[in-house]
């Protein structure tokens, strides 16, 4: 059975297929000029084109290894120029319409790269200069060059929109696995303060029912043993203690079902992240980490949820630590990436939703960035509400 590909993967294999495939074309273009043409201009006509035609391979196959989060906006400008250039220069130097084929394979990865109407404005722009090449190497008119640049601009166009659906597919993936491993993690901890729900409600029945009844039966007995006499004596001192061993065994039990009523917030956060492909993340997680309280585990949980988000669609990071641990009678949490930064930035809906969240349990958010750096969140929680 063949492995399951990404939609970057099938995208570079059948890219670079068809790159190969114009390198055909190509070799029987250099082999014709090399036969036919003027022997000054061998050269320049086997080994130009030759290279410009590995830069174009050599840009595309980089293209499709940074495609996603994580990249910033000058690699892939930097790409995209390289390989526009690469077709141009392919068509300039064979005089022939193979570059419009590389511009073809290009147009596939144009809306991972550069999206939205900036992309189709590029994608258009691109063909211009083939118009010069067909007008010089092919002899075209002017009509001529325009109108077959512009057969070439639909093909294109063709080729960009099944990248582009080819992309929102995979982003819809990827969400649908965002969402399914926040709501794992959520149905852990729902599960988790159920059971802790329960064993303390279960507790308080049992001391404030079993509990109360064993002591007055208790008392009752003491007071029968003072009233009796012989062998009745003997058997309500018998009961009596009995009575006392068993209401001992209810407050052991009791103490053992309160003592057992934390939340493990560490197996919540690990099925969090584990649904997060297009981003590494590290999580440090001081052990034990558990808590009593159902409320600030779940405001943890919902910030390491924004936490991702930011990383994810704002940061462009490829990748993000997470440390939790206990400081004191406070959790902490410092969340790291290795995005852009910005050298100021106006809180959005996520971080606002993270203060709001925070400050009903009496906790405190700080937020760090610089260009190039990344963003760095700081996150403080009180295990107790305040006085």
């Amino acid at each position: 059975m063949l492995p399951r590909l990404t939609h970057a993967t099938l995208l570079r294999y059948a890219g670079l297929f068809t790159w190969a495939m114009v390198g055909i074309g190509l070799a029987m273009n250099i082999l014709f000029v090399a036969e036919f043409g003027p022997p000054r201009l061998r050269l320049a006509a086997v080994v130009l084109p030759v290279l410009v035609y590995l830069a174009f391979g050599l840009a595309f196959w980089a293209a499709t290894r940074v495609l996603g989060p994580g990249r910033g906006y000058l690699l892939p400008l930097l790409l995209m120029l390289v390989m526009a250039g690469s077709a141009i220069g392919v068509s300039a130097l064979t005089g022939t319409g193979l570059g419009a084929i590389l511009m073809m394979v290009m147009a596939a990865v144009v809306p991972w790269l550069l999206p939205g109407w900036p992309g189709v404005a590029w994608m258009v722009l691109q063909h211009l200069p083939l118009v010069y090449v067909f007008m010089r190497g092919m002899e075209f008119s002017l009509l001529e060059a325009l109108m077959q640049s512009l057969l070439y601009v639909g093909v294109s166009g063709f080729v960009y929109v099944a990248g582009l659906v080819a992309k929102q597919q995979a982003e819809a993936r990827e969400e649908q696995r965002r969402l399914n491993a926040e709501l794992r993690a959520t149905r852990s901890l729902l599960a988790d303060s159920a059971r802790v729900g329960e064993r303390l409600r279960i507790s308080r029945e049992l001391h404030d029912l079993l509990g109360h009844h064993l002591t007055a039966l208790s008392l009752n007995l003491e007071v029968a043993g003072h009233l009796t006499e012989g062998r009745a004596q003997e058997h309500v001192r018998q009961a009596h203690t009995l009575a006392r061993l068993l209401l001992t065994d209810v407050r052991e039990a009791v103490s053992a079902m309160r003592g057992d009523d934390r939340i493990d917030l560490a197996a919540a956060l690990r099925t969090l992240v584990e649904g997060v492909p297009a981003l590494q993340v590290e999580l440090d997680i001081a052990s034990p980490l558990a808590l009593d309280d159902p409320e600030r585990a779940h405001v943890l949980l919902r910030c390491t949820q924004e936490v991702l988000t930011n990383a994810i669609r704002h940061a462009n990071a490829g990748r993000l630590w997470l440390r939790l641990a206990r400081e004191g009678d406070a959790l902490r949490l410092v969340a790291r990436d290795d995005g852009m930064g910005s050298e100021s930035f106006t809180p959005g809906n996520g971080l606002s939703g993270m203060r709001e969240r925070l400050r009903a349990v009496g906790g405190q958010l700080s937020v760090s960035t610089a260009p190039g750096q990344g963003f760095t969140i700081d996150i403080h929680i009180p295990l107790e509400a305040p006085a």
